[in-house]
C-alpha cells in the first residue's frame, strides 16, 4: 500500500485536510482489501502517516459503524487545542457509504458489554465494570470512579488508559468531556459503585438539569482593586463549538457608572441594547460566551468559526457604538484560554 508523503509541511489545517482525503480516495481500493483481510499492520502503517501528516498529536482507531460497517475515528483525544483540526477533517469527508463512516470523536458503542479488549495481557470485559459517580455542589460535571477486577493487577497508567477508554465506550467522547470532570482508575471497589452500563442515564439526568441555556454572575476585582462583574454562560466548554477557535474581544467604553466604575443609566441601557443586537442579529453561529465590566469599560467575549463573516459583522456593529471608540481584537484561541477562568 502507498503510504502518505508530503514533502512540504502544510500551508494550513485546510490544505492538510484537503491532502488527507486525496490520499483516501487514492488508497481508498487498497484500505477496503486491507480491512477485510484484517491486516492490522498495513493499516496502522498506513493510516499512522496519514493522520500524523496533517498533526502528529491526532489519534485515530477503526471502529465498528453505526450505519456503515465501518467507522474511521480521527480524534484530539480531547486536547482542545486539536479539536477544532478533528471536526473540520469529519466535516471534509466524503459522503458515508455501506463500509465507511468518519467521526472526530469516539462514538458510544452499542451493547457495550459485549465489548473486550486485551489491556496488558488481561481480558478488559466491560460486562464486569463498576463506577461510582458525584456531581459536586449539583454542578454541571460528575467526578466518576471506574473498577474493573483487572485493575489491582495493574499499574496506573494502563489503569487509567482503560478507564478513559471504557467511558469513551459507554458514553461518547465529547459527552465525556462535557460531564465527567475527574477521572479516578480505582484499585478497589468503591463501596457507592453500580454496574458501569447505567452511567449514560445517571449523566442524561445530570444533563436535563442544564438543557436551557444559563448564565452566571460573578464579581471580583482587578489588581489595583477595581470592581469586576463578569456573566458567562454556564456551564461553557469549548467542546459544544468545536469550530468555534476565532477570539474576538469587543471592548465599549461606556460614560456613565457608579462609584464602582460598573454600567449605570443610560450607558447601561446603551449596553444591553449593544448586546441584543450583537447576539440576534450579528453572530450567526458565532456564540458570546462572557461579559466583564471593570474600570468604565465592558469587554464581550466571542467566538466564531473563522470560515464565517463574523469579524466584518462585528467591526460594523462595533462602528455604531457612541459612547467611545470601540475596540475589536481578534486571535486564535482554540483552547478558549481567554475565557478559561469561566470554563465549566
Amino acid at each position: 500500500m502507498r503510504l502518505f508523503e508530503r514533502k512540504n509541511a502544510p500551508a494550513d489545517a485546510a490544505e492538510a485536510i484537503a491532502d488527507f482525503w486525496t490520499w483516501w480516495t487514492q488508497v481508498r481500493p487498497e484500505i477496503d482489501a486491507q480491512v477485510e483481510a484484517e491486516n492490522a499492520e498495513a493499516l496502522a502503517e498506513a493510516l499512522e502517516s496519514a493522520v500524523s501528516a496533517m498533526h502528529p498529536s491526532l489519534m485515530w482507531e477503526i471502529a465498528p459503524g453505526g450505519t456503515a460497517r465501518y467507522a474511521l475515528v480521527v480524534s484530539a483525544y480531547n486536547d482542545p487545542e486539536l479539536r477544532p483540526l478533528a471536526h473540520r477533517w469529519a466535516l471534509a469527508a466524503p459522503p458515508v457509504d455501506e463500509l465507511w463512516e468518519f467521526h472526530p470523536s469516539r462514538q458510544a458503542k452499542t451493547h457495550v458489554t459485549e465489548l473486550a479488549v486485551d489491556v496488558e495481557g488481561r481480558e478488559f470485559n466491560l460486562s464486569r465494570l463498576v463506577v461510582a459517580a458525584q456531581a459536586p455542589g449539583n454542578g454541571p460535571r460528575m467526578n466518576v470512579s471506574v473498577f474493573h477486577p483487572i485493575f489491582p493487577d495493574l499499574a496506573d497508567e494502563p489503569r487509567l488508559e482503560a478507564a478513559e477508554m471504557a467511558l469513551d465506550w459507554l458514553l461518547g467522547e465529547d459527552e465525556v468531556a462535557r460531564w465527567v470532570g475527574d477521572i479516578m482508575a480505582a484499585e478497589f471497589e468503591p463501596i457507592d459503585a453500580f454496574p458501569a452500563i447505567h452511567l449514560p442515564g445517571v449523566i442524561a439526568d445530570l444533563a436535563k438539569g442544564f438543557a436551557e441555556e444559563q448564565w452566571m454572575l460573578m464579581e471580583g476585582n482587578t489588581d489595583t482593586g477595581s470592581r469586576v462583574t463578569a456573566l458567562a454562560r454556564y456551564p461553557l466548554r469549548p467542546v459544544d463549538y468545536p469550530l468555534n477557535d476565532q477570539h474576538i474581544a469587543i471592548t465599549l467604553p461606556y460614560r456613565n457608572s457608579d462609584a464602582d466604575g460598573q454600567p449605570a443609566g443610560e450607558s447601561l441601557d446603551s449596553l444591553r441594547g449593544f448586546e441584543e443586537r450583537l447576539v440576534r442579529g450579528t453572530l450567526g453561529t458565532a456564540v458570546l460566551a462572557a461579559h466583564m465590566n471593570a474600570d468604565g469599560r465592558r469587554t464581550m467575549h466571542v467566538y466564531a468559526d473563522p470560515r464565517g463573516e463574523a469579524v466584518s459583522a462585528i467591526k460594523d456593529l462595533a462602528a455604531t457604538w457612541k459612547e467611545g471608540k470601540a475596540e475589536v481584537e481578534v486571535a486564535d484561541d482554540p483552547s478558549w484560554s481567554e475565557v478559561a477562568h469561566f470554563l465549566s
